[in-house]
């Protein structure tokens, strides 16, 4: 039998908030544990959450992004649960009411088709704590630091059939909160993660089979794997006569497996109920139109103009919009060279060949925009060949400085005198007779060779498309 997976994501993106969801504690990480949770994070008596408006403001924006409805009344509701790492016994998120109402993602697959996915909602809600189980040899340690910290969680239709597309989604929102500046998106960092739901049906078939709930994935290497492993062993046990049952399961990537964390029968009544502390969110026109006014040029859209404006191709353009930072540095370096289509293949193929082998960000990277695009000029202005330049490009990323200093300090300036390339392609044909008189016979290929010989004897400092020129001239005589 065909079996066809339906996939459907719960992304938790922490909001780029210096405060909290519902109180002025810091959300900055990496601080000593327990050090960053206040009165209000733990839930002690006689405290009230107040609602930190840029969440909202942040909220908003995402969902314009998305096509989305924006709910003009949302309201926060308590999830009771008991857990040693949520103080309160209660997680204030949203229900009936979110504030992001149905949109739309647009996915691009590998073979180039695209796709959409529906997105059922995005709402706010707080974090809880973290337990920590690695140091206490048989006992957990709990670090509340994270209570409170704001998430927005954005739930997907189940309109995925694959790995691949449930990765593809994951990345178009993981590149969009950060566009939109709203989640630095650290996967490290706990700062962006998703749940992923499985089931397995009948190819053909509409009824959507038994599901189960993969937990907390923060990569999207894991997530692709776990999804794969978890459609495998559906798979089997229909194809064997069993039963899938409802739960929620962990992937383990030490052990490449998935394992049952909580069946259907023993999840909890988490009894939501409006919380009493918290009055309703009202939202106005105005408000969206002030949220609107500040939105960045989104992925999509540039890549659309990288394509238009600056002739590149759909490949090129999608690469160099994936991430904001990477896009902005790019179009930083064609203003620095005016060359789009070359400052594409430097920052594309020459750069990030550095940046991926260092395992480095561009944010991060020692060349700067400005230094890139000088080099390219001084291609353009024929200074440096290409190939220098790729030296060039070399001392830069060690730190040797800038540009003319490193071509100044290790002689690299183009040779451009006709009259000294002219004495070294003279000197290369006399002392190569048989190669002349093969090219004169048809052989043409052998243009390589003399180009190659001239270069070599001056360091690769000659004007190629000069060398070139003259060795063309010189044989048809």
């Amino acid at each position: 039998m065909n079996w066809e997976p339906v996939i459907g994501l719960e992304i938790h993106t922490q909001l780029a908030t210096r405060s909290k969801i519902f109180s002025g504690a810091s959300t900055a990480y990496g601080a000593a544990p327990n050090t960053q949770a206040c009165a209000i994070d733990l839930g002690l008596p006689g405290v009230l959450p107040v609602l930190n408006a840029e969440v909202v403001s942040m909220a908003i924006k995402f969902g314009l992004a998305i096509e989305a409805d924006i709910a003009p009344r949302s309201v926060f509701a308590r999830k009771n649960y008991f857990y040693p790492d949520l103080p309160k016994g209660y997680q204030i998120s949203q229900y009936e009411l979110p504030i992001v109402g149905q949109g739309h993602i647009d996915i691009e697959l590998e073979d180039g088709t695209r796709k959409r996915i529906g997105v059922t909602r995005a709402h706010l809600e707080e974090d809880a704590g973290k337990s920590l189980h690695e140091d206490f040899h048989g006992m957990t340690g709990i670090d509340l630091n994270r209570a409170g910290t704001p998430l927005l969680e954005i739930v997907s239709e189940p309109d995925m059939r694959s790995a691949a597309e449930a990765v593809a989604y994951m990345r178009k929102i993981h590149a969009l909160v950060r566009y939109l500046g709203i989640s630095d998106g650290n996967m490290q960092e706990g700062s962006f993660r998703c749940d992923a739901n499985v089931s397995v049906r009948p190819a053909g078939e509409e009824k959507l089979g038994t599901r189960s709930e993969l937990k907390n994935i923060n990569s999207f290497r894991f997530v692709e794997r776990a999804i794969n492993i978890e459609i495998e062993r559906q798979i089997e046990i229909l194809e064997s006569g069993g039963e899938v049952v409802q739960e929620t399961r962990l992937y383990d990537a030490d052990r490449d497996e998935t394992r049952s964390m909580r069946s259907k029968e023993e999840a909890m009544d988490y009894r939501y109920f409006p919380d009493p502390d918290l009055l309703p969110v009202e939202i106005h026109a105005e408000d969206i139109e002030k949220v609107r006014a500040s939105m960045p040029e989104l992925p999509d859209a540039k890549r659309e103009r990288f394509v238009s404006e600056y002739k590149l191709s759909v490949d090129d353009a999608a690469f160099l919009t994936l991430a904001r930072e990477t896009a902005e540095f790019y179009e930083a370096v064609v203003a620095g060279c005016g060359d789009a289509r070359l400052a594409a293949n430097w920052v594309r193929g020459e750069l990030f060949g550095y940046l991926n082998r260092e395992n480095r960000d561009i944010s991060d990277s020692p060349v700067s925009a400005a230094m890139l695009g000088t080099l390219i000029s001084r291609i353009q202005d024929n200074t440096i060949s290409g190939k220098i330049a790729k030296e060039v490009l070399e001392a830069m990323w060690n730190g040797e400085g800038e540009v003319d200093a490193i071509i100044e300090a290790r002689g690299l300036r183009q040779i451009t005198d006709t009259g000294a390339i002219e004495a070294e392609v003279d000197r290369v044909i006399a002392e190569n007779p048989k190669q002349v008189e093969q090219y004169r016979a048809g052989k043409d290929k052998l243009m390589g060779f003399f180009v190659g010989q001239v270069m070599k004897a001056t360091q690769g400092k000659a004007n190629p498309a000069q060398v070139n020129e003259l060795i063309k001239k010189k044989l048809s005589d």
